[in-house]
Protein backbone atom coordinates (compact mmCIF):
# COMPACT_ATOMS: atom_id res chain seq x y z
CA UNK A 1 0.00 0.00 0.00
CA UNK A 2 1.34 3.68 -0.60
CA UNK A 3 1.74 6.14 1.68
CA UNK A 4 -0.96 8.34 0.76
CA UNK A 5 -3.10 4.78 0.91
CA UNK A 6 -1.85 4.24 4.49
CA UNK A 7 -2.69 7.95 5.04
CA UNK A 8 -6.08 7.35 3.81
CA UNK A 9 -6.70 4.25 5.86
CA UNK A 10 -5.09 5.78 9.00
CA UNK A 11 -8.17 9.21 8.29
CA UNK A 12 -11.46 6.84 7.32
CA UNK A 13 -10.16 4.86 10.99
CA UNK A 14 -10.03 8.11 12.80
CA UNK A 15 -13.19 9.27 11.53
CA UNK A 16 -15.29 6.12 11.91
CA UNK A 17 -13.98 6.10 15.97
CA UNK A 18 -14.96 9.81 16.33
CA UNK A 19 -18.17 9.13 14.53
CA UNK A 20 -19.06 6.30 17.01
CA UNK A 21 -17.86 7.70 20.46
CA UNK A 22 -19.33 10.89 19.60
CA UNK A 23 -23.21 8.58 18.72
CA UNK A 24 -22.45 6.97 21.82
CA UNK A 25 -21.94 10.44 24.00
CA UNK A 26 -24.85 11.94 21.87
CA UNK A 27 -27.47 9.38 22.62
CA UNK A 28 -26.27 8.74 26.10
CA UNK A 29 -23.92 7.07 27.87
CA UNK A 30 -26.22 5.34 30.52
CA UNK A 31 -28.72 4.54 28.25
CA UNK A 32 -26.50 2.73 26.11
CA UNK A 33 -24.42 0.69 28.86
CA UNK A 34 -27.78 0.25 30.36
CA UNK A 35 -28.82 -2.06 27.17
CA UNK A 36 -25.51 -3.62 27.05
CA UNK A 37 -26.05 -4.39 30.57
CA UNK A 38 -28.72 -6.27 29.99
CA UNK A 39 -26.74 -8.70 28.05
CA UNK A 40 -24.35 -9.33 30.33
CA UNK A 41 -21.41 -11.81 30.00
CA UNK A 42 -23.59 -14.73 29.40
CA UNK A 43 -25.29 -12.76 26.82
CA UNK A 44 -21.80 -12.12 25.19
CA UNK A 45 -21.01 -15.70 24.88
CA UNK A 46 -24.62 -16.71 23.81
CA UNK A 47 -23.57 -14.16 20.89
CA UNK A 48 -20.20 -16.15 20.54
CA UNK A 49 -21.33 -19.12 20.37
CA UNK A 50 -24.18 -18.29 17.76
CA UNK A 51 -21.22 -16.89 15.44
CA UNK A 52 -18.88 -19.90 15.61
CA UNK A 53 -21.92 -22.12 14.83
CA UNK A 54 -22.54 -19.83 11.39
CA UNK A 55 -18.81 -19.85 10.32
CA UNK A 56 -20.36 -23.80 10.08
CA UNK A 57 -21.79 -22.62 6.80
CA UNK A 58 -19.63 -20.37 5.39
CA UNK A 59 -16.59 -22.87 6.02
CA UNK A 60 -18.92 -25.48 3.59
CA UNK A 61 -19.38 -22.50 1.45
CA UNK A 62 -15.75 -22.16 0.40
CA UNK A 63 -15.41 -26.29 0.92
CA UNK A 64 -18.17 -26.75 -2.19
CA UNK A 65 -17.28 -24.32 -4.71
CA UNK A 66 -13.71 -26.15 -4.93
CA UNK A 67 -13.40 -29.35 -6.87
CA UNK A 68 -13.32 -32.70 -5.07
CA UNK A 69 -9.58 -33.12 -5.29
CA UNK A 70 -8.50 -29.38 -4.42
CA UNK A 71 -10.63 -29.70 -1.31
CA UNK A 72 -9.03 -29.75 2.26
CA UNK A 73 -10.86 -30.55 5.47
CA UNK A 74 -13.80 -28.54 6.65
CA UNK A 75 -11.99 -27.29 9.90
CA UNK A 76 -8.60 -26.09 7.94
CA UNK A 77 -11.54 -23.63 5.89
CA UNK A 78 -13.39 -23.39 9.17
CA UNK A 79 -10.17 -21.98 10.53
CA UNK A 80 -8.71 -19.69 7.87
CA UNK A 81 -12.25 -18.21 7.23
CA UNK A 82 -12.43 -17.08 10.67
CA UNK A 83 -8.94 -15.78 10.78
CA UNK A 84 -10.68 -13.73 7.30
CA UNK A 85 -13.09 -12.08 9.24
CA UNK A 86 -11.30 -11.58 11.95
CA UNK A 87 -8.55 -10.05 10.43
CA UNK A 88 -11.08 -7.49 8.47
CA UNK A 89 -13.13 -7.29 11.48
CA UNK A 90 -10.44 -6.33 14.51
CA UNK A 91 -7.49 -5.33 12.69
CA UNK A 92 -6.33 -2.03 10.96
CA UNK A 93 -6.44 -4.14 7.32
CA UNK A 94 -8.75 -4.26 4.37
CA UNK A 95 -10.83 -7.24 3.72
CA UNK A 96 -8.31 -8.23 0.95
CA UNK A 97 -5.75 -8.65 3.74
CA UNK A 98 -8.04 -11.31 5.47
CA UNK A 99 -8.37 -12.79 2.19
CA UNK A 100 -4.73 -13.10 1.49
CA UNK A 101 -3.85 -14.51 5.19
CA UNK A 102 -6.94 -17.12 4.38
CA UNK A 103 -5.23 -18.58 1.54
CA UNK A 104 -1.48 -18.50 3.10
CA UNK A 105 -3.14 -20.46 5.64
CA UNK A 106 -4.83 -23.10 2.72
CA UNK A 107 -1.34 -23.49 1.34
CA UNK A 108 0.12 -24.13 4.72
CA UNK A 109 -2.43 -26.52 4.85
CA UNK A 110 -0.84 -28.53 1.68
CA UNK A 111 -3.95 -27.02 -0.78
CA UNK A 112 -2.55 -26.07 -4.56
CA UNK A 113 -1.19 -21.95 -4.62
CA UNK A 114 -3.64 -21.18 -7.48
CA UNK A 115 -6.43 -23.05 -6.55
CA UNK A 116 -5.87 -21.25 -2.67
CA UNK A 117 -5.81 -17.91 -4.39
CA UNK A 118 -8.97 -18.65 -6.85
CA UNK A 119 -10.92 -19.96 -4.46
CA UNK A 120 -10.86 -17.37 -1.79
CA UNK A 121 -12.02 -14.57 -4.72
CA UNK A 122 -14.23 -17.33 -6.19
CA UNK A 123 -15.83 -17.74 -2.70
CA UNK A 124 -16.19 -13.68 -1.83
CA UNK A 125 -17.74 -13.34 -5.11
CA UNK A 126 -20.09 -16.51 -4.03
CA UNK A 127 -20.78 -14.70 -0.51
CA UNK A 128 -21.75 -11.45 -2.63
CA UNK A 129 -23.92 -13.24 -4.82
CA UNK A 130 -25.93 -14.88 -1.92
CA UNK A 131 -25.86 -10.73 -0.28
CA UNK A 132 -27.68 -9.80 -3.48
CA UNK A 133 -30.61 -12.29 -2.54
CA UNK A 134 -30.81 -11.39 1.04
CA UNK A 135 -30.44 -7.50 0.34
CA UNK A 136 -33.58 -7.85 -2.12
CA UNK A 137 -35.00 -9.51 0.79
CA UNK A 138 -34.34 -6.40 3.27
CA UNK A 139 -35.62 -4.43 0.37
CA UNK A 140 -38.62 -6.04 0.59
CA UNK A 141 -39.32 -6.06 3.82
CA UNK A 142 -37.84 -2.63 4.51
CA UNK A 143 -40.50 -1.22 1.78
CA UNK A 144 -43.68 -2.79 3.95
CA UNK A 145 -41.74 -1.04 7.21
CA UNK A 146 -41.03 2.61 5.37
CA UNK A 147 -43.97 3.32 3.00
CA UNK A 148 -45.26 6.33 3.03
CA UNK A 149 -42.96 7.41 6.29
CA UNK A 150 -39.78 9.86 6.09
CA UNK A 151 -37.75 6.49 5.70
CA UNK A 152 -38.25 7.26 1.71
CA UNK A 153 -35.01 8.06 0.99
CA UNK A 154 -33.23 5.39 2.63
CA UNK A 155 -35.15 2.96 0.46
CA UNK A 156 -34.46 4.28 -2.44
CA UNK A 157 -30.72 4.26 -2.06
CA UNK A 158 -30.91 0.22 -0.95
CA UNK A 159 -33.09 -0.25 -4.38
CA UNK A 160 -30.23 2.07 -6.01
CA UNK A 161 -27.81 -0.36 -4.44
CA UNK A 162 -29.45 -2.94 -5.08
CA UNK A 163 -30.00 -2.58 -9.13
CA UNK A 164 -26.06 -1.66 -9.11
CA UNK A 165 -24.71 -5.17 -7.24
CA UNK A 166 -25.83 -7.62 -10.12
CA UNK A 167 -24.51 -5.87 -12.95
CA UNK A 168 -21.85 -5.29 -10.55
CA UNK A 169 -21.19 -8.95 -9.76
CA UNK A 170 -21.46 -10.02 -13.08
CA UNK A 171 -18.74 -7.79 -14.19
CA UNK A 172 -16.83 -8.81 -11.03
CA UNK A 173 -16.77 -12.43 -12.37
CA UNK A 174 -16.27 -11.49 -15.95
CA UNK A 175 -12.82 -8.82 -14.74
CA UNK A 176 -11.61 -12.09 -12.63
CA UNK A 177 -11.76 -14.51 -15.90
CA UNK A 178 -10.96 -12.00 -18.28
CA UNK A 179 -8.22 -10.41 -16.21
CA UNK A 180 -6.76 -13.85 -14.93
CA UNK A 181 -3.04 -12.63 -16.44
CA UNK A 182 -3.20 -9.81 -13.95
CA UNK A 183 -4.53 -11.24 -11.43
CA UNK A 184 -2.23 -14.42 -11.86
CA UNK A 185 0.85 -12.04 -11.61
CA UNK A 186 -0.86 -10.31 -8.16
CA UNK A 187 -1.30 -13.59 -7.02
CA UNK A 188 2.44 -14.32 -7.70
CA UNK A 189 3.23 -11.91 -5.25
CA UNK A 190 1.81 -12.50 -1.84
CA UNK A 191 2.04 -16.60 -2.53
CA UNK A 192 5.53 -17.48 -4.51
CA UNK A 193 4.59 -20.69 -4.85
CA UNK A 194 1.51 -20.24 -7.01
CA UNK A 195 3.98 -19.76 -9.96
CA UNK A 196 4.18 -23.96 -9.55
CA UNK A 197 1.52 -26.17 -10.51
CA UNK A 198 -1.95 -25.15 -11.31
CA UNK A 199 -2.18 -21.42 -12.55
CA UNK A 200 -4.57 -18.49 -10.72
CA UNK A 201 -6.34 -18.30 -14.56
CA UNK A 202 -6.88 -22.54 -15.13
CA UNK A 203 -8.23 -22.75 -11.40
CA UNK A 204 -10.40 -19.83 -11.56
CA UNK A 205 -12.03 -20.94 -15.06
CA UNK A 206 -12.31 -24.45 -13.44
CA UNK A 207 -14.44 -22.91 -10.63
CA UNK A 208 -16.22 -20.01 -12.67
CA UNK A 209 -17.09 -23.56 -15.19
CA UNK A 210 -18.64 -25.18 -12.58
CA UNK A 211 -22.71 -23.46 -12.35
CA UNK A 212 -23.15 -26.91 -9.55
CA UNK A 213 -20.30 -25.62 -7.62
CA UNK A 214 -21.27 -21.98 -7.14
CA UNK A 215 -24.33 -22.41 -6.84
CA UNK A 216 -23.71 -24.97 -3.98
CA UNK A 217 -21.43 -22.16 -2.35
CA UNK A 218 -23.87 -19.41 -2.92
CA UNK A 219 -26.72 -21.44 -1.31
CA UNK A 220 -24.49 -22.17 1.59
CA UNK A 221 -23.65 -18.49 1.59
CA UNK A 222 -27.14 -17.28 1.99
CA UNK A 223 -27.89 -19.63 4.35
CA UNK A 224 -25.24 -17.83 6.39
CA UNK A 225 -26.71 -14.43 5.77
CA UNK A 226 -29.64 -15.56 7.00
CA UNK A 227 -27.48 -16.63 9.93
CA UNK A 228 -25.94 -13.65 10.60
CA UNK A 229 -30.03 -11.81 10.67
CA UNK A 230 -30.68 -14.49 13.47
CA UNK A 231 -27.62 -12.99 15.41
CA UNK A 232 -29.25 -9.84 15.13
CA UNK A 233 -32.48 -11.20 16.64
CA UNK A 234 -30.71 -12.45 19.50
CA UNK A 235 -28.67 -9.23 19.87
CA UNK A 236 -31.94 -7.02 20.14
CA UNK A 237 -33.50 -9.89 22.39
CA UNK A 238 -30.53 -9.88 24.73
CA UNK A 239 -30.47 -5.90 25.23
CA UNK A 240 -34.01 -6.07 26.06
CA UNK A 241 -35.61 -5.01 22.44
CA UNK A 242 -38.59 -6.50 21.02
CA UNK A 243 -38.15 -7.81 17.40
CA UNK A 244 -39.32 -10.29 15.32
CA UNK A 245 -36.91 -12.66 13.25
CA UNK A 246 -38.25 -11.47 9.76
CA UNK A 247 -37.43 -7.83 11.00
CA UNK A 248 -34.31 -8.30 12.58
CA UNK A 249 -33.13 -10.00 9.22
CA UNK A 250 -34.15 -7.17 7.04
CA UNK A 251 -32.58 -4.62 9.65
CA UNK A 252 -29.24 -7.17 8.90
CA UNK A 253 -29.82 -7.07 5.15
CA UNK A 254 -29.61 -3.06 4.97
CA UNK A 255 -26.99 -3.02 7.48
CA UNK A 256 -24.68 -5.07 5.78
CA UNK A 257 -25.58 -2.97 2.30
CA UNK A 258 -24.38 0.24 4.68
CA UNK A 259 -21.12 -1.96 5.32
CA UNK A 260 -20.31 -3.09 1.94
CA UNK A 261 -20.84 0.74 0.66
CA UNK A 262 -18.08 2.08 3.08
CA UNK A 263 -15.62 -0.81 2.95
CA UNK A 264 -12.78 1.94 3.05
CA UNK A 265 -13.36 2.59 6.18
CA UNK A 266 -11.79 -0.30 8.42
CA UNK A 267 -13.61 -2.40 9.89
CA UNK A 268 -16.76 -0.13 8.96
CA UNK A 269 -15.84 1.53 12.31
CA UNK A 270 -18.64 4.45 12.90
CA UNK A 271 -20.41 3.02 10.30
CA UNK A 272 -21.85 -0.23 11.41
CA UNK A 273 -22.58 1.66 14.64
CA UNK A 274 -24.50 4.83 13.35
CA UNK A 275 -26.32 2.07 10.98
CA UNK A 276 -27.34 0.01 14.05
CA UNK A 277 -28.60 3.43 15.69
CA UNK A 278 -30.59 4.81 12.67
CA UNK A 279 -32.32 1.53 11.21
CA UNK A 280 -33.24 0.61 14.61
CA UNK A 281 -35.67 3.97 14.88
CA UNK A 282 -36.91 2.97 11.63
CA UNK A 283 -37.76 -0.21 12.72
CA UNK A 284 -39.47 1.24 15.99
CA UNK A 285 -36.76 0.67 18.17
CA UNK A 286 -34.55 2.84 20.82
CA UNK A 287 -31.60 4.29 18.80
CA UNK A 288 -29.81 3.51 22.31
CA UNK A 289 -30.59 -0.44 21.80
CA UNK A 290 -29.47 -0.16 18.33
CA UNK A 291 -26.09 1.18 19.04
CA UNK A 292 -25.94 -1.68 22.12
CA UNK A 293 -26.36 -4.10 19.78
CA UNK A 294 -23.46 -3.12 17.72
CA UNK A 295 -20.87 -2.62 20.49
CA UNK A 296 -22.16 -5.87 21.86
CA UNK A 297 -20.95 -7.56 17.96
CA UNK A 298 -17.95 -5.17 18.47
CA UNK A 299 -17.27 -7.05 21.46
CA UNK A 300 -18.17 -10.71 20.23
CA UNK A 301 -15.86 -9.68 16.90
CA UNK A 302 -12.83 -9.32 19.75
CA UNK A 303 -13.22 -12.15 21.80
CA UNK A 304 -13.08 -14.42 18.53
CA UNK A 305 -11.13 -12.13 16.65
CA UNK A 306 -7.64 -12.31 19.15
CA UNK A 307 -7.66 -16.27 19.60
CA UNK A 308 -7.98 -16.53 15.82
CA UNK A 309 -5.29 -13.82 15.08
CA UNK A 310 -2.84 -15.67 17.53
CA UNK A 311 -3.70 -18.94 15.84
CA UNK A 312 -3.06 -16.94 12.42
CA UNK A 313 0.64 -15.64 13.77
CA UNK A 314 1.03 -18.95 15.53
CA UNK A 315 1.19 -20.97 11.72
CA UNK A 316 3.24 -18.45 10.17
CA UNK A 317 5.66 -18.35 12.71
CA UNK A 318 6.30 -22.12 13.13
CA UNK A 319 6.61 -21.88 8.98
CA UNK A 320 9.32 -19.47 9.20
CA UNK A 321 10.99 -20.90 11.69
CA UNK A 322 10.59 -24.63 9.57
CA UNK A 323 12.43 -22.47 6.30
CA UNK A 324 15.04 -20.84 8.60
CA UNK A 325 18.06 -22.08 7.61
Amino acid sequence: MTRAGKTGVAAALLAGLVAAVWLVWAIGFDAVFAAIARAGIGGLALLCVYALAVFVTLAFAWWSLLPQAHRRTIPDFYLARLVRDSIAEISPFSPVGGMVAAARLMILKGMNPGYAAAGVAGDATTEAMAQVAFLAFGVAMAALHFSGTHAGPVLHAMVATLLLAVPGIAGLILLQKKGADFAERMAGRFFPAAKDGTSFREAIHDLYDAPGRLAASASWHLLAWIGAGGGTWLGFRLVGADISLLDAMALEALLCTLRSIAAFVPAAIGVQEGGYAVLAQLFGLPAEMGLAVSLLKRAREIVLGVPALIYWQTVEGRTALRSAP
